[in-house]
């Protein structure tokens, strides 16, 4: 299933690509992590903890960032094994660029893929599920650089 956004982000483009790249950041915004650690050059290891209709899992696996073009681009995989479960995998393509506002224009092309008792919940259910998550990672991903960068204004008002 392939799965297609955008945001515009209060931020300028360094801001938000270091966001890209931290982990503490990243862990934040992805629904249901429970654990996140590595670097972006060595890949991370990743806990999280969902439920998809009926089925409820704990899948752990590994995540890469790929195709790393410094301030405009980079790929992100991962695959995620989550028992009696199944699988899920997948990659998002993630882009920046100057939005017209003066803020950064962030988009995504997510294509994944589940296998196992998650396949047999029927692709309706599956796509929106997977259209939540990639909607509530995005939406926490762009409230967490924005609320980031306005505390980091408060702080030097001071």
């Amino acid at each position: 299933m392939e799965l297609k956004g955008s945001r515009t982000i209060a931020a300028d483009r360094a801001t938000v690509w270091a966001a890209l790249n931290d982990p503490e950041v990243l862990k934040a915004c992805i629904p249901g992590c429970q654990e996140l650690t590595g670097s972006p050059e060595e890949g991370f290891e990743a806990v999280v903890k969902q439920k998809v209709g009926p089925v409820k899992a704990t899948f752990k696996g590994q995540v890469e960032l790929s195709n790393v073009e410094p301030m405009e681009s980079y790929t992100i995989s991962g695959e995620g094994k989550g028992g009696v479960a199944g699988f899920a995998k997948g990659a998002a393509d993630v882009a920046l660029a100057d939005a017209e506002d003066g803020g950064t224009e962030l988009t995504y092309d997510v294509e994944a893929k589940v296998g196992g008792k998650l396949a047999q919940l029927g692709s309706r259910l599956i796509h929106g599920f997977a259209t939540k998550m990639a909607d509530q990672f995005f939406e926490n991903f762009k409230d967490e650089v924005e609320g980031a960068g306005a505390k980091a204004d408060a702080g030097e008002e001071e």
